[in-house]
This record gives C-alpha cells, sequence and structure tokens, in this order.
C-alpha cells in the first residue's frame, strides 16, 4: 500500500474568475513556496510598478529550475498534512480536455471556481457539464472575490441558489460551496472574520474530505505505452511500460492484454531510476517484464485475468464535448485516441445534440462547437475500452480531426458490431489452449526472428501470388522460417465442406479458418504470407492473432515489398 496517499484534483472556471490566485494562495498558506520567492514576487512588481497579485506566483514558478518545484502550465504540487496534491489547472477547454481524457491527468476530483462580482458564466456551466460527463463526482464549488461584493451573504445564496439548479439538472451535487477571498486568503486554508456567517470547511479542509478510489475495488487497467528492449551486457529484458489508470498489480499476477488477449505472468516491475518492487498502483508509471515473452504492442491495454474484463468492440455509443473549428459530421474520417491507442474512426451516427450551456437538446446532423452530443462511432480496427460507469478513466477519448484534438467524450454503450460471437469463441479457445513446451522466446533465439503473418493484397493482375512467392524464397534463402498460404488453398482445402456456398457466413468462416491455421504456424515461429485478392475488410482483419501486417501490392517491384517486410521483422 502506498507510503504516503497521493491525489490529483482538476481546478476548472470561467477565464479571470480567479483559479490562479486561489492556487497561489494555496501554495503560500501550505508554506509550499520556496524560500524567499514570495519576497522576489513581491519585489518584481514594485519594480515594474504592478500591484502584487498570488497568481504571479504561479507565472514565477513556471521557469523554476534550482529550487526543486515541479510545476509547470498544468500542474501544481503541494502537500497538506494528509496528503500529497496534484492540481491540474486547466485553462480553457482544449488543455482540460487535453489533460483529462487522454489520461495525462487522472483527476479524483474537481474544484470549480466562480466570480463572486460576476456571477455564472456560460462556461461555469459548460465546465460543471464537462466534470459531469467525464465522470468526475467529488466537486467544491468555490466562489471567489468575495472582497469585491463586501462579503455580501445574500448575493453569495444567489449564486449558490442558480449553480446548484444548473447542476441538479445535470445529476450532479457539489460537495461544498465555499465563499472565498483569493487574494485576502479568506476561507482558502484558515477561516475568515470577514464571513463570520459561512462556519463549513475552508478549501484545504475540502481537498482533505475528498475520498480517494479505492486501489482494491478497482480493476487494473495500464495502457501500454512501449515495450523497451535491453540487449547491452546480456540484459535481454522487455519491460512493458506505462501509467496504470486503475487498480494495481504485482507480480506473479496474471496478466491479460486487449484486444489480442495474449497472456502471462508477471515477474518483476521496475521503475525507471528506481527499485524493483512488488507491487504498483493507480497514478504510477511503472514497467514490468513478464514470464514468458509475448509480442505486444502500443495501445494494447494490461488488466488482471481475474479481474472485470474492458469491452471490445468497433462500434460503440459515447457522449462527446465538440470544440472544433469545423463541424463534427457523420461520414467524416477523424482519429479516436483511448488511453494510448490511435485508430481511424467514422461517426456512423449523431444520434441528438445538446447546448452544454443552456441543456437544450436538439435533434441534428452536425456537433458544433461547445455543443455536447451522443454518438456512434466505428473504427477500422477493434479496440478495448471500458464503460464510463465501470472503470471512468479507460472510457475517456479525444477525437483528432486535422492533427488537432478537436473533441473528447466518454464511452456510454458498447455496440455488436457482428463479432461477438467471435470474440468469445477466440477467448475460450485462447483460454483452454495447450501451451507447447518451448516459448515463443526461445524459438525467436533458435530462428533468429519473430513469428509474423504478413497479408499481401490486390487487385486482379496486381502480381501478389508472384510477390508473395518472391518474398517466401527471399526470406527462406535468408535461413528464415517462411510460408506462403494463398486463401484460395484454405477454402479448397480445409473449407471444402463449405465452398460451394456464397453468403457472408461462408466467407468469415473461411477467414475464420485461414486465421486459425496462420495462428498455429505463428506459435510455431513461423512467418506466413497470405494472399488475398483486394484490401482485407475491416470486418475480417479481427481474426488474424499476434504479429499481422497488410501490404497492398500496386506495382511489380518485389524488392521494394520485400524490403518492407524485412523493416518489419526488425522492429
Amino acid at each position: 500500500m502506498f507510503n504516503e496517499e497521493n491525489m490529483s484534483i482538476v481546478i476548472v472556471g470561467h477565464v479571470d474568475h480567479g483559479k490562479s490566485t486561489v492556487i497561489g494562495r494555496l501554495l503560500h498558506d501550505t508554506n509550499s513556496l520556496p524560500e524567499g520567492k514570495l519576497d522576489q514576487v513581491k519585489e518584481t512588481c514594485k519594480r515594474n510598478s504592478k500591484p502584487f497579485e498570488y497568481a504571479f506566483l504561479l507565472d514565477a514558478l513556471k521557469d523554476e529550475q534550482a529550487q526543486g518545484i515541479t510545476i509547470d502550465a498544468a500542474r501544481v504540487f503541494f502537500n497538506s498534512d494528509k496528503r500529497k496534491y496534484i492540481i491540474m489547472d486547466a485553462p480553457g477547454h482544449i488543455e482540460f480536455l487535453k489533460n483529462m481524457v487522454t489520461g495525462a491527468a487522472r483527476a479524483e476530483a474537481a474544484l470549480l471556481v466562480i466570480d463572486a462580482q460576476e456571477g455564472v458564466m456560460e462556461n461555469s456551466r459548460r465546465h460543471g457539464y464537462l466534470l459531469s460527463m467525464l465522470g468526475i463526482k467529488q466537486i467544491v464549488v468555490i466562489v471567489n472575490k468575495m472582497d469585491l461584493i463586501d462579503y455580501d451573504k445574500e448575493k453569495y445564496d444567489i449564486i449558490v441558489e442558480e449553480y446548484e439548479e444548473f447542476l441538479s439538472e445535470i445529476g450532479v451535487t457539489a460537495s461544498k460551496f465555499i465563499p472565498v477571498s483569493g487574494f485576502y486568503g479568506d476561507n482558502v486554508a484558515s477561516h475568515s472574520d470577514n464571513m463570520s456567517w459561512y462556519t463549513d470547511d475552508n478549501v484545504l479542509e475540502a481537498l482533505d474530505n475528498f475520498e480517494n478510489k479505492s486501489i482494491e475495488e478497482s480493476a487494473f487497467r495500464m495502457p501500454v505505452q512501449d515495450v523497451y528492449k535491453f540487449t547491452a551486457n546480456g540484459d535481454d529484458r522487455r519491460i512493458v511500460a506505462g501509467t496504470i489508470d486503475s487498480g494495481q498489480i504485482s507480480i506473479k499476477d496474471e496478466i491479460i492484454f486487449y484486444p489480442s488477449r495474449k497472456k502471462s505472468r508477471v515477474n518483476s516491475i521496475e521503475y525507471f531510476n528506481g527499485d524493483v518492487r512488488q507491487s504498483a498502483y493507480i497514478g504510477q508509471a511503472a514497467g514490468f517484464t513478464l514470464e514468458e515473452q509475448i509480442y505486444i504492442s502500443r495501445g494494447e491495454v494490461a488488466c488482471n485475468i481475474k479481474e472485470l474484463k474492458p469491452e471490445i468492440s468497433t462500434r460503440f455509443k459515447a457522449k462527446i464535448f465538440w470544440l472544433g473549428e469545423d463541424d463534427l459530421v457523420e461520414n467524416y474520417e477523424y482519429i479516436i485516441k483511448i488511453g494510448t491507442k490511435k485508430v481511424t474512426c467514422k461517426i456512423e451516427k449523431i444520434v441528438s445534440v445538446l447546448d452544454a450551456s443552456n441543456l437544450n437538446n436538439k435533434i441534428a446532423n452536425r456537433v458544433k462547437r461547445h455543443e455536447v452530443a451522443d454518438i456512434i462511432i466505428k473504427t477500422d480496427k477493434e479496440v478495448a475500452f471500458d464503460l464510463s460507469e465501470n472503470v471512468s478513466s479507460t472510457s475517456r477519448f479525444v477525437l483528432i480531426d486535422n492533427y488537432e484534438i478537436s473533441g473528447g467524450g466518454i464511452i456510454i454503450e458498447s455496440i455488436d458490431d457482428g463479432m461477438s460471437l467471435l470474440r468469445k469463441q477466440r477467448e475460450e479457445r485462447d483460454l483452454n489452449w495447450y501451451k507447447s513446451g518451448v516459448t515463443s522466446e526461445e524459438r525467436e533465439k533458435l530462428y533468429g526472428h519473430k513469428p509474423l503473418t504478413i497479408i499481401i493484397s490486390g487487385d486482379k493482375g496486381s502480381g501478389r501470388k508472384s510477390c508473395a512467392r518472391f518474398i517466401e524464397k527471399k526470406l527462406c534463402m535468408e535461413d528464415k522460417k517462411a510460408y506462403y498460404l494463398p486463401f484460395n488453398n484454405v477454402v479448397h482445402g480445409v473449407g471444402t465442406d463449405i465452398s460451394k456456398y456464397k453468403d457472408e457466413y461462408t466467407t468469415k468462416e473461411h477467414f475464420r479458418r485461414l486465421s486459425e491455421i496462420t495462428n498455429i504456424l505463428n506459435l510455431a515461429g513461423v512467418i506466413v504470407i497470405v494472399t488475398i485478392q483486394s484490401s482485407v475488410d475491416d470486418n475480417y482483419k479481427y481474426f488474424f492473432n499476434g504479429n499481422t501486417v497488410e501490404l497492398q501490392i500496386d506495382d511489380k517491384d518485389y524488392e521494394y515489398y520485400y524490403k518492407r517486410v524485412l523493416e518489419i521483422l526488425d522492429k
């Protein structure tokens, strides 16, 4: 278990409502500033004839190098007597989505700041809705700048009543409303003599009353960031690295990776420049080695085989907050990023659209900037995810349009894509598969290469079969174990019992049988080359296990495609 309790908080609010001032005051009042930093900033303000503001402390600390302060434009670190905090400042919608949805910041609670003088603004409502949408249930509302309204309780009560009514409409209950003067420190880390009418928690006390997620009750999820290989001094470790989104992992735990469903046991848990440990927990950047080396890639999600399984599909219903300059439209291609996995997707259907500032709902065929919508997304490859009600961190995603993060949201429902039965059959096969006495790592060392399935596709007359034979022969001449398996051979071999039928089921079954043969050959360490007319339909790519690549042939430069294969094998 943790030696020290940690917690991540996000702070949001309309521009100039005083988020930075509240944070700066919190740093000052908890003695989290470097010695002399406050005086230094005050002196700088004096020289520049500027009135001092606590918000300036954040600007001064952004460039801090020598004092050992860890702070940047998005994150502030400080300690209370109870725990260590990371407060993530969300200066705008894009930054907020980028941090919250991609998993760079895993907030368990939120502070939402409203200016007492300006009152509830559109962005106050949007931020409230966004917090709700992302599954953040612990929320404290700070009514800041009370000094500018002479600490007037009646004006404060009007803001509380208005914002409480809005939150109730979106199913959210704020645990506290706190009247604050960030500049003077009223109710930030100590109680205020100016507001004797308020006797509840100050901001620091409210932070300490937030509850940490229970590690034991949450399923283990770690999106794979990378696999690091070592070769120096006989070190042959492969470390699977990433940041743990939820739960915990311990040595000897049996791990399964989704969507590939490959399994192994944890052999060791390691940290960069740190000691080897027995366990790793939510929020920690860690790595682990496996007892049996298996080939996995960035974007897979590591899970404990005994815990709640994630969803696997190419179709799902989601709630999205759109921020793109161009409208979100149906049948347009976007990039979706879930955890560390990026795949191409299309918006299959816009179900309904909501203006998050006023909660007006409508039916529309496009989603405009700052609108929330329920949509159905279709990805070109299967992805692993959770529903927001189960594991909120791995239900979050962002949509990328023209290389820009343009929206983000949560997955609320998995939709059958016609492959659920086959997934279940494949999972049962994998769970009951009797393993060979020779490991994949031993075969790789023996053969000098990893197993691979190469799908060569192309139109009739493209030369795909000749290209496959060319690559097969070149690989074998290089003493690699390779075998060419045309799709036609499967149809007229193990598929003869169904080949007379011409329907979708038959085609899927031929692909399933082809994938089973390639899987067995891959387990034997063989490079399998498959030829298929035209590109493989997205629905059939699912069948192929392990390391699979598709080369679409459009000319007869076979040497070029052979070099492509060598590059893939070297990765």
